[in-house]
């Protein structure tokens, strides 16, 4: 998986958890969760991001979630929401982390809202970047960018690089902006994947319990997202009681990587902020 640097492993109960860090080990913790896409995985999504707040004195922390990345891919699995998130604090337990701003994008942004409803002691702020998990599964399946990635999953020759390049059609606004590489790259991490990362994976409508978040929550939206409803925006805006969300025009699925600037500058800000 040569794509993929290797960076350090966390053993969590009978798995291990891949993560890169960066930044000094003293700096306050931020734990940066990717979403489910094929391939996916910490690094890819977000070591440009990471970098911007490790020179600013912060300790970054890319885990890949089970099942994704050079993390332990196990094929009998229930890859439910809370699997994923067991193994997300279980990786804080291992590297001694009591308390860490979380950043989450689509699936890593409702894995962040589980984990702060679970642990609040143990999530001081959360980012969100067009969480998953804030509609009914029917919301979810009508939309262009999930049909197209479940058509590249369960197609009659699996997973191809072709099926893969159709998805990122439409995961930024201008699919220029994904190179070649980031494809080949996802590519080589999705073929490692057993079937059933994507089979049972479940991700709950947790709107609901937006309200007993007590953290403060920094939320970031793009209003031609095909994979989660910009919808989504005014419930964490109106229901999340300490809550400010910026919605983008011309932006999709990946505001960090599709407006890095803003995104990284208002990060920083509202971190600094719990310094």
């Amino acid at each position: 998986m040569s794509a993929l640097p290797e960076g350090s492993f966390a053993q969590v109960g009978e798995h291990r958890i891949h993560y890169h860090a960066v930044g000094p080990a003293d700096g306050p913790p931020v734990v940066f969760i990717h979403g489910s896409g094929p391939g996916a995985s910490g690094y890819s999504n977000f070591s440009a991001n990471a970098a911007f707040l490790a020179d600013r004195g912060y300790r970054a922390i890319m885990p890949d979630s089970i099942g994704y990345g050079r993390s332990d891919k196990p094929a009998d699995a229930q890859y439910t929401l809370d699997f994923f998130v067991d193994h997300l604090l279980g990786m804080l337990d291992a590297l001694g982390i009591t308390s860490c701003a979380l950043v989450g994008n689509s699936m890593g942004g409702a894995m962040a809202i589980r984990a702060a409803l679970r642990a609040p002691e143990r999530v001081s702020r959360l980012i969100l970047m067009a969480p998953g998990g804030l509609e009914e599964r029917e919301v979810y399946m009508n939309m262009r960018g999930i049909r197209r990635m479940l058509r590249c999953i369960y197609g009659p020759e699996g997973i191809t690089r072709a099926g893969m390049a159709k998805v990122f059609e439409l995961q930024l606004y201008n699919p220029a902006d994904i190179s070649d590489a980031v494809i080949d790259a996802r590519l080589q991490i999705a073929l490692t994947q057993p079937i059933g990362v994507f089979k049972t994976m479940r991700i709950p409508d947790q709107s609901g319990e937006l309200s007993k978040i007590t953290c403060p929550v920094l939320g970031f939206w793009g209003m031609d997202d095909q994979f989660c409803p910009p919808s989504g925006a005014p419930k964490v805006a109106g229901q999340c009681p300490d809550a400010r969300v910026t919605l983008l025009s011309r932006c999709g699925h990946w505001v960090m990587v599709e407006h890095p600037a803003l995104f990284n500058k208002a990060v920083a800000g509202f971190l600094d902020e719990g310094r």
